[in-house]
């Protein structure tokens, strides 16, 4: 099984015919986040549509910068990955969008407590799954995949927590566009694979072996 992940679109989509390919050789396709730019379920959904003209095989939520209603557009077209999860292949994914609280008031955030309720109720949908992918908008905080230009951690907490307790395989963020790469907590491979028209993009592996996960950059 293959799944390929990518976020913080914020409606750029140029970069899609490049990952044409990519994204018709696999299962699934993962988007972990901001789909739109400050923007709702009419910008949403055309970003889902360009998207599933390569592969209609997609697990979504909302970022920080998209309005709840797109939320409700994801809910109804029955592919939301935030407060959710989905078993596919043995895989568990479940999810959280929207983000910690930031200074900016952006459309969709969250306390670290509601975090934390939104991936239980997330990971209780998928628990009889073997493996377990996790999908926070926003990355675990004081890693390398949190840091901004001013060189401050501010991601989540509560994701960091989570991780630790729960032990997902692979954790699929996104949020600080500057803190594009890979990390590991303890045993867990975690990834936040920046902006979208930046090219960052992770591809997962499912063998007999287990899991693995590589994050990749676009060459135009």
């Amino acid at each position: 099984m293959k799944i390929i992940s990518f976020g913080d679109i914020h409606e750029d989509l140029n970069n899609l015919t490049l990952l044409k390919n990519e994204m018709e050789s696999a299962d699934l396709v993962i988007v972990t986040g901001d789909l739109t730019n400050f923007n709702g379920r009419k910008e949403a959904e055309r970003v889902i549509d360009e998207i599933m003209k390569y592969n209609e095989n997609v697990l979504a939520q909302l970022g920080n910068l998209d309005q709840p209603e797109v939320n409700d557009y994801l809910t109804e077209k029955g592919i939301n990955l935030h407060r959710n999860g989905f078993i596919r292949d043995d895989i568990g994914i479940f999810g959280v969008g929207g983000s910690n609280l930031t200074p900016f008031n952006t459309p969709t955030e969250f306390s670290e407590d509601e975090i934390e309720t939104f991936l239980l109720e997330g990971i209780d949908k998928v628990k009889a799954a073997k493996f377990k992918i996790m999908v926070p908008h926003m990355p675990p905080k004081d890693t390398k995949l949190d840091i901004i230009s001013a060189g401050v951690h501010v991601g989540s907490q509560s994701v960091h927590d989570f991780i630790l307790k729960h032990k997902p395989d692979i954790v699929l963020s996104g949020h600080i566009h500057e803190a594009r790469g890979s990390d590991t907590i303890e045993n867990t491979l975690a990834f936040n694979a920046g902006m979208f028209r930046e090219g960052g993009y992770v591809v997962i592996t499912k063998t007999p072996e287990g899991l693995s996960a590589e994050l990749k950059v676009l060459s135009s």
